[in-house]
């Protein structure tokens, strides 16, 4: 079994860093770990990192943290964290990120790692999986139908003018304590962008139009100028005409609404 134990931590870094290059090329574990001189599980727990964190989680630190940095949310941090999920952060990103929430955390004096607030999420079930539009592609019947003549389409469009392709959704969720009769119910807005990095919002009553139009002009902005596709997943739109409305005075912006049924 292949060892990193006589690798510097700078060249450790260099090899974690190609070994996604590699994989994001299309390269099996067995593959990249062979090109890198890296074992596959520290192949996989750099594709892993990247997955969840982008290239500036890629890198490992030196053992331990740093002081003041928790691992874990006391109970101010998770009141300070909860009020941070309930609106759109200040700026360009179109919801929270964990490294955004981490900064947020850290300007009123909660000293919390993205990780910590990772695990946090997931442990709360705030943390679901980038949808898995490309099962469908071989998919018999109307959601395999559905996602080549009207998804790959659009993507390809997208993808062609140079523009960012996301997928997302809103799902109920009970982020309280798992162990109490009856969590309270919460509604998240999330989104998953290039790499797979999650962008949230969590809400304590169900989106109105106004929440959704928010999240929709926050993706165009970061577009800058090119065009924006939208997989979406949870909400019929055909309820909301103002959001028709919306759709129609910014044709940049590409929303394709996941049928029901479709992952099922």
């Amino acid at each position: 079994m292949k060892t990193t134990k006589h690798l510097t931590l700078e060249i450790l870094n260099q090899r974690r860093q190609q070994a996604v290059r590699l994989r994001l090329d299309g390269h099996t574990v067995a593959e990249t770990a062979a090109r890198t001189g890296l074992s596959a599980p520290t192949v996989s727990a750099a594709w892993k990192a990247f997955r969840e964190g982008g290239w500036e989680a890629v890198p490992v630190r030196p053992r331990g943290r740093k002081a003041g940095q928790a691992t874990r949310l006391d109970t101010p941090a998770e009141e300070a964290l909860t009020a941070c999920l309930a609106v759109l952060p200040s700026g360009d990103l179109p919801a929270w990120g964990s490294r955004a929430l981490a900064e947020a955390l850290h300007q009123q004096g909660h000293e919390v790692s993205p990780r910590a607030i990772e695990h946090w999420l997931a442990a709360r079930d705030l943390k679901p999986e980038p949808m898995a539009l490309e099962a469908l592609a071989h998919k018999r019947g109307q959601a395999g139908r559905w996602y080549r003549h009207q998804v790959v389409p659009v993507l390809e469009e997208v993808h062609q003018a140079g523009g960012s392709i996301w997928r997302g959704g809103v799902r109920v969720t009970r982020p309280g304590d798992a162990e109490s009769a009856a969590p309270p119910r919460c509604y998240q807005l999330y989104l998953h962008g290039k790499r797979g990095v999650l962008y949230t919002q969590v809400l304590n009553a169900p989106p109105r139009a106004a929440s959704y139009l928010a999240l929709f002009e926050r993706l165009l902005e970061q577009a800058n100028g090119k065009p924006v596709v939208l997989v979406f997943h949870g909400a019929d739109f055909r309820a909301a005409p103002e959001i028709g409305r919306w759709l129609n005075q910014n044709p940049k912006m590409r929303l394709v609404a996941v049928p029901v049924g479709a992952f099922t």
